[in-house]
């Protein structure tokens, strides 16, 4: 089976967050009979580590996003289109491929793949976290890739992201008198139109150039056509660079919603730490020959680092096409991040 095949199968089996049972499945199946195999709900740990030797784990998680338009792989030209291509079956298939690979498993350092469910959910519902609590040693990791859509480009850290519900407070009347009420969705509108003007805030760290985002993502109002709404609920969505502590990001994100009349902040994760002159990293870098940029989105990068691994982001997708109706993403991405990670495993001496 060729790495194009291994995409198109796995595009192919549903797995919108909270339904990765038949991918996780599969991949266990695939690889029960050859390799070390650990099952943890719908995560799967795979992979060879000998206890007390180096070793390069590599995560991509399992889910997508929900149905938008077609969810089947489709060739197109030079490019597949599917849901959740990019983000990130592209980087579970070269995965796939490189536990696969004999030169992989014959030299160099050990490779241990984890492939883990509800990454696209609440940071609190992420699979990886209970990967991580009964797997410990995979934090000793030399490296640890989390193969996100980069671009083909390392990209350092991530922003964090915290997710709250802006509440706006008025009272009900009928429509035909709405001077006996106070209609909460019109109360919110300076502050909508202040929120739309407000430009991102670029941080600058190391070179390296992360934005700092507040975006409104959903909005809820109203009880029936005839009554003033009575509140109205926003969720904000804030992505702070690595310079923030949660902490920080919650206060910024107050100061920026304190015309409502209430915050209740609901969903958060740190921001991704910056590795810093790390002998590993110089070395995937120099593979990649690609610049060397800031993650704007957040990745399991932070849940990594938060606990003292040391990790990066290396995908074949495409960043903009993350979520998209149509994802899609260059054929050639595939073949270009898969031999990219096979020298990184098996050229130890590449900067001696």
């Amino acid at each position: 089976m060729t790495l194009l095949d291994t995409l198109i199968e796995i595009v192919d089996i549903p797995s919108v967050t909270g339904e990765e049972d038949a991918l996780c499945t599969w991949i266990v199946e695939r690889f029960s009979a050859t390799k070390p195999v650990e099952r943890i709900g719908n995560s799967v740990v795979v992979g060879t580590h000998r206890e007390g030797k180096p070793f390069h784990a590599l995560y991509g998680h399992l889910d997508t996003v929900p149905v938008q338009g077609d969810p089947k792989a489709t060739i197109i030209g030079d490019r597949i289109r599917g849901l959740g291509v990019g983000d990130m079956k592209a980087g579970v298939a070269v995965m796939i491929e490189l536990l696969d690979d004999p030169e992989v498993a014959g030299v160099g350092d050990g490779l241990v793949c984890v492939f883990y469910d509800k990454e696209e959910g609440p940071a609190a519902e992420n699979g990886l976290e209970e990967v991580l609590d009964r797997c410990p040693w995979l934090l000793d990791a030399t490296l640890s890739i989390v193969m996100e859509p980069t671009d083909l480009n390392l990209e350092i850290g991530c922003n964090g992201v915290l997710n709250a519900d802006v509440i706006f407070t008025g009272s009900s009347a009928h429509s035909a008198r709405p001077w006996l009420g106070e209609n909460a969705v019109t109360k919110a509108g300076g502050w909508l139109a202040k929120l739309h003007d407000l430009e991102p805030q670029t941080v600058d760290i190391d070179g390296l150039a992360y934005r700092e985002v507040f975006s409104v993502t959903q909005a809820h109002g109203g009880i029936a056509n005839n009554i003033i709404p009575p509140t109205f609920v926003v969720n904000l969505n804030h992505r702070f660079p690595p310079i923030y502590t949660i902490e920080d990001a919650e206060a910024r994100l107050r100061d920026v919603a304190s015309d409502a009349d209430e915050v209740v902040i609901k969903d958060r994760a740190p921001a991704g730490l910056i590795a810093e002159s790390n002998p590993e990293v110089e070395r995937l870098d120099a593979l990649i020959g690609r610049e060397r940029v800031a993650k704007q989105g957040w990745t399991d990068v932070a849940r990594l680092t938060s606990r003292g691994a040391v990790a990066v982001n290396y995908g074949p997708g495409e960043v903009a096409q993350a979520h998209q109706v149509d994802e899609s993403m260059p054929i050639e991405n595939l073949e270009i991040a898969y031999n990219v990670m096979r020298r990184f495993l098996t050229d130890q001496n590449l900067t001696e």
